[in-house]
């Protein structure tokens, strides 16, 4: 009856009491929606059985961060492993960590300098996949700057290794991997972005590693276009602050998950949609930053980095001394 009365009640109203009333519960609807889809996926949703894309997973920067935990985290899945790094010794001891703790997978090393000669070093990494059942990919490689500048202090050597190693040195190897997966009709490529490049709208004082990352972003979608018909997932995971040596934060927190918190996260995300943040909680601050005025962003982002750089500008006097 009293569903009954409403209705009467609603129906006794002008037509634009009706109309924003419809138009707000169509919103509510709309809202409660997405809620529950946010809920599913990251809480609900199982993860995929990455070892359906292949036996061998190949980690690009495995020897600290997050490469690190993401190659942990694929043994633990029982995938053998292609660790890639220019570090002889320190891919020794990651694989020899690796093994100690899971012994029933394989793992080769390959030493490629992605900031030196990355087509040689391609070349190796070809011959030691050939024949091997490679059907996951971590492009995680990548560089950024010791600390903020304005672009015109860039020197020629960062310039340099910036393009080299996070723009050459995951194109060429996925371009190296990328054939036996179409051979085999499947495989998963996950590409490391940042939040640099796409939660906030500028990186100022990081620009050249900003437009690095942007083109991973771009990259990365054009491939999951062009072969996802092929069985091949292409994704983008686009983590903010971690606790890395590279982000200079030791201690993790709620809203900056250590590696391995992320590295665990992330294996859930892989084969599903081509851009992801697999931190929850950094899906709240990308809310956040989506939410206020580009231009107080901007204005937050540039007085943030000018302190980084006035702290990593004293620490280079301090060295001199």
């Amino acid at each position: 009856m009293e569903e009954l009365h409403c209705i009467e009640h609603l129906k006794s109203q002008p037509f634009w009491v009706c109309f924003l009333f419809a138009l707000g519960s169509l919103s509510a609807l709309k809202l409660s929606v997405i809620l529950l889809k946010w809920i599913y996926v990251n809480f609900l949703r199982p993860p995929k059985n990455l070892n359906r894309y292949g036996s061998w997973a190949l980690v690009t920067g495995p020897t600290d961060g997050i490469g690190k935990a993401f190659a942990f985290q694929l043994a633990r899945k029982g995938l053998n492993l292609i660790l890639v790094g220019r570090n002889p010794e320190k891919l020794k001891d990651v694989s020899d960590s690796i093994l100690a703790k899971y012994g029933g997978i394989q793992v080769k090393n390959v030493v490629v300098d992605f900031s030196g000669d990355v087509s040689e070093g391609i070349k190796r990494m070809s011959e030691a996949i050939e024949g091997l059942d490679v059907g996951v990919l971590i492009n995680n490689v990548g560089v950024s700057y010791p600390y903020g500048r304005f672009f015109h202090e860039v020197d020629e050597e960062l310039l340099k290794n910036l393009i080299k190693v996070n723009v050459e040195g995951t194109t060429k190897v996925t371009q190296a991997v990328l054939p036996g997966m179409l051979k085999r009709k499947r495989g998963a490529i996950v590409n490391i972005g940042s939040g640099a490049a796409i939660v906030i709208p500028s990186d100022p004082l990081y620009a050249v590693y900003a437009a690095t990352k942007a083109y991973i972003d771009q990259f990365s979608r054009c491939l999951y276009v062009e072969y996802k018909k092929s069985g091949i997932d292409v994704q983008c995971q686009v983590p903010l602050y971690v606790a890395t040596k590279m982000a200079s934060i030791r201690r993790s927190s709620f809203f900056v998950p250590s590696t391995d918190g992320y590295a665990a996260a992330a294996l859930w995300w892989i084969g599903y949609e081509p851009r992801c943040t697999p931190h929850w909680p950094h899906q709240l601050l990308w809310g956040l930053a989506y939410s206020l005025p580009e231009s107080v962003v901007d204005g937050w982002r540039l007085k943030f980095c000018l302190g980084i750089r006035k702290r990593g500008q004293l620490k280079d006097s301090m060295k001199k001394e």
